[in-house]
């Protein structure tokens, strides 16, 4: 379980570590799904964005070895859950990992649940389109009129549930201009 952990790490280092400057610009159409419930365990952290990239290695790695020592494994890709935004102080997040079953956490653990619900997302390409992606679907989202699972708070935006996965696994793929990565976004329940 151990050679496990590292190679997860490894991976997640290796996703949001610099690279060449070369953008490949793919980002998918968006879509909106239903999606079930989802439980998880995490680790609840902050980081600004300069910040964001060793934090989520970081803390990533500690879920997979939590995990490890509960002889449980992920059933699904491992994602940053966006709590609170602002994206020129601090943003509040969990590195989290999906499981089959919820499980009980502990003081460095938290178990929680991605709600069930309506989805925008999108599928895009390369490491370096992280932001550009996310503005995509934010701006399709305008264009159609859709309301996020979305607050205001005084710390900045808060969501029930906006996240990213990282769908490629870097030990099959070492190519970081063709690693995939998911933005979703819940939809508030009442739409106009």
């Amino acid at each position: 379980m151990r050679d496990d952990l590292s190679t997860q790490l490894s991976w997640f280092q290796r996703a949001i570590s610099p690279h060449n400057e070369r953008e490949t610009a793919m980002i998918g159409e968006p879509k909106i799904e239903d999606r079930n419930e989802q439980p998880y365990v995490a680790i609840r952290t902050q980081a600004t964005m300069q910040e964001l990239g060793p934090v989520i290695a970081q803390r990533l790695g500690d879920v997979f070895g939590w995990l490890a020592q509960q002889g449980v494994a992920p059933a699904g890709a491992p994602f940053v859950r966006y709590l609170i935004i602002d994206m020129e102080t601090l943003l509040e997040l969990e590195i989290g990992v999906p499981v089959a079953a919820a499980l009980p956490g502990d003081d460095q653990i938290s178990a929680g649940v991605l709600p069930a619900g309506r989805y925008a997302s999108l599928v895009y390409t390369g490491t370096d389109n992280g932001i550009k992606a996310n503005a995509t679907l934010l701006k399709w989202g305008a264009e159609k009129g859709l309301v996020w699972d979305q607050w205001e708070t005084e710390k900045g935006d808060a969501f029930g549930a906006r996240l990213e996965s990282f769908l490629t696994n870097p030990d099959t793929e070492p190519d970081q201009e063709k690693w995939q990565t998911e933005v979703a976004i819940r939809l508030a329940e009442q739409q106009p």
